[in-house]
């Protein structure tokens, strides 16, 4: 699971919203990656792009989003893996967030909200897209 969560480029074939992704820098050192990104988030006609660091982090099994640049006040996303005495995996995800401006906080925010929550199931329908033999 950590490596389907890490594979950010893959996002916009199946993340709620996501339109784009680019990696600005890549850079790796004592065996996590550090990267650069830019989210495209698109909902009617309402585009924005926002910036994030992204630690991958495997030996932790932790991956941490730090917000950089665009429409937010803060941003704070955290994803934990464990794996589970059947095989498995337990992800713990966690995302705080506010943007700047109250008006798109009320043209978009719900709809964050909701895209948000439905990030848990694209992922695991990923995943088993992936991970389930037939």
């Amino acid at each position: 699971m950590f490596d389907l969560v890490a594979d950010v480029e893959r996002y916009p074939e199946f993340l709620p919203l996501c339109e784009a992704l680019a990696i600005r820098s890549r850079k790796e050192r004592d065996g996590k990656i550090l990267l650069v990104a830019d989210m495209t988030v698109g909902y009617k006609a309402i585009r924005e792009t926002f910036t994030t660091q992204v630690l991958l982090n495997r030996a932790e099994h932790v991956i941490e989003v730090k917000y950089i640049d665009g429409p937010f006040r803060y941003l704070d996303n955290r994803w934990h893996f464990a794996a589970t005495a059947t095989g498995g995996c337990t992800v713990d995800f966690f995302i705080d967030y506010e943007f700047k401006s109250r008006i798109l906080g009320a043209l978009m925010g719900s709809m964050f909200d909701r895209a948000f929550r439905m990030f848990t199931e694209a992922f695991e329908t990923r995943a088993n897209r992936i991970y389930t033999t037939a």
